[in-house]
């Protein structure tokens, strides 16, 4: 039994590279010519300064309640979709890249969802109405850039909607990805042709994994008692930050817990393009396990609501799966670097090294 969790651990223990991420000029020249495919009206919706404010404009709300910046992906030309996949496939890794595309999607089968569920006399037309409200729509999510593509100077380029909210920055030289937000609603559809599909399945079942694997006396350091959060702690209509760290230091980990943590931290960094996702990892080995903390907060069972937080001075990762029925089925995720946001750091160092 040693000899097996041994090679357990091995197997398990995450694989680092050292990398520094660059602005690649592949994705310089996708953008752009991305950029080509549209009207000069086109262009004129979807550009922006890089002084703008609405660059560090961020929100999980649905189109209908907080509008977003940019050109409506829905409204694009066949040819300019074809080329903004191919946008999307150098900011992330085939994982983010569906995982991106398959949130667009669930907005689509949530109406069908919410229409059969009033055609069947399960809900009352206000509801459907209010929901229709919402805008819900794989075409209501939108694309803006602030500068232009270039490989030596700061641009950045964002897609947001009602639970995606990707925004790469770069100086040139680094590149930011955060904050990162991604959500599913529902979490599990539970009926009709996608019954069973579950977008953000890892993010949930990682987190049952790792606290599951915890003893008592972990369990009671790890899990906190208060109220869950409706939302993610750091949403864009809060104010709060979280920081403190709360929970259980993972330094208390055995070997195989460390290992289901990593499992957590990497199913979120790689959605990332591999140069930037090992770069956060090299940075998180750096820093090891002791000044990492855990939280969970709520129940211990799938399908209601919970809530997990994983927490050190390089990174945050929030996970809340609650939802406005209160049935731990709608996930609202994130993972911010500290500091970087927007490209918050790279920015400063940018700043810095070009007034010496």
């Amino acid at each position: 039994m040693k000899i097996k969790v041994i090679i357990l651990i091995i197997i398990l223990l995450p694989i680092f590279s050292k990398s520094k991420a660059q602005i690649p000029a592949k994705l310089v020249e996708v953008t752009t010519r991305f950029i080509n495919t549209l009207s000069v009206s086109e262009q004129k919706s979807a550009i922006y300064s890089f002084e703008d404010k609405k660059r560090v404009f961020w929100t999980n709300l649905p189109v209908g309640q907080m509008p977003r910046p940019g050109i409506r992906y829905g409204d694009l030309s066949d040819s300019s979709r074809l080329v903004f996949h191919r946008v999307l496939t150098e900011i992330l890794s085939s994982q983010g890249y569906l995982k991106t595309t398959s949130i667009m999607q669930l907005d689509d089968i949530l109406n069908v969802l919410y229409q059969k569920a009033f055609d069947d006399g399960q809900i009352k037309k206000e509801l459907l109405t209010m929901t229709q409200n919402l805008k819900w729509d794989h075409g209501n999510y939108y694309i803006s850039f602030f500068g232009m593509p270039k490989l030596d100077g700061n641009w950045s380029i964002s897609l947001g909607g009602h639970h995606i909210s990707l925004s790469m920055t770069t100086d040139g030289k680094k590149i930011s990805v955060s904050p990162y937000f991604i959500g599913t609603d529902p979490s599990e559809v539970k009926s009709g042709k996608y019954a069973g599909l579950r977008v953000l399945s890892k993010e949930e079942d990682y987190g049952f994994l790792l606290i599951h694997s915890l003893t008592d006396k972990q369990k009671e350091k790890a899990i906190l008692s208060r109220s869950i959060p409706k939302d993610i702690i750091t949403n864009p209509k809060s104010s709060q930050r979280i920081e403190t760290y709360d929970g259980i230091s993972t330094e208390e980990f055995s070997e195989v817990q460390k290992a289901y943590l990593n499992f957590i931290i990497q199913e979120y960094v790689h959605n990332f393009e591999h140069e930037k996702a090992h770069e956060i990892l090299d940075k998180m080995k750096k820093s090891g396990f002791k000044n990492m903390y855990f939280a969970w907060i709520g129940s211990l069972e799938n399908n209601k609501p919970h809530y997990y937080m994983i927490h050190s001075p390089e990174f945050l990762i929030e996970y809340d799966n609650v939802g406005f029925q209160n049935d731990g089925n709608h996930i609202h995720a994130i993972f911010r670097e500290t500091g970087n946001d927007f490209g918050e750091d790279i920015l400063k160092q940018h700043y810095s090294e070009s007034h010496k």
